[in-house]
């Protein structure tokens, strides 16, 4: 089953998965579609707050960080990485549940990133949002560093996440019944 969509103008068949026995989830992936990438970047940044960095989760956002620092002529954007990494040093650390991820997950930032943030306005970019908990828990990671949160940007928004007034995203995502069937 496929729920077809159209995003900063292109339109994609999003492969239903099974998140439980009476839901479903819409796939959305933007590895590997360049032209999805570099068209939902384009479509967040004239919509973005003004920002001194930009900070994104491992891993599925990587993509539309980089593109959207490309975009914009930034030489650097930052990373809430799954697991520490050696050349981190020291590092921070917060929790986040997540409805595409099994259970519980840490993000972690390095010292040298945190420092960075300092003061400075910090826009979050996700590829999607449902729950909320992994834009809380970057939000945690921000405020730990000394930085100010200068917006929330997705570019979906998935089920009751498109009524949430405090992240701008580009579409809507619905969820989906056993059969198929987007929720209302």
């Amino acid at each position: 089953m496929y729920y077809e969509m159209t995003v900063a103008g292109l339109t994609r068949r999003l492969p239903l998965c099974r998140l439980n026995d009476d839901m479903m989830i819409g796939a959305f992936v933007i590895f590997g579609d360049v032209e999805l990438t570099c068209a939902c970047a384009k479509a967040l940044l004239e919509i973005a707050p003004a920002y001194d960095y930009m900070i994104a989760p491992e891993a599925k956002a990587i993509p539309l960080v980089h593109e959207m620092a490309r975009q914009s002529g930034r030489n650097h954007y930052l990373l809430a990485r799954k697991r520490p990494k050696l050349y981190m040093g020291d590092v921070f650390e917060v929790e986040d549940i997540s409805i595409t991820t099994a259970g519980e997950q840490k993000l972690y930032m390095s010292a040298a990133d945190a420092a960075l943030m300092r003061g400075k306005r910090v826009l979050i970019v996700d590829d999607v949002t449902s729950t909320g908990g992994s834009f809380r828990a970057m939000e945690h990671l921000v405020n730990l560093a000394g930085g100010i949160v200068a917006g929330k940007l997705a570019i979906l928004a998935e089920g009751e996440a498109a009524a949430r007034e405090d992240i701008k995203y580009l579409e809507p995502l619905p969820l989906f019944d056993k059969n198929g069937n987007p929720l209302k």
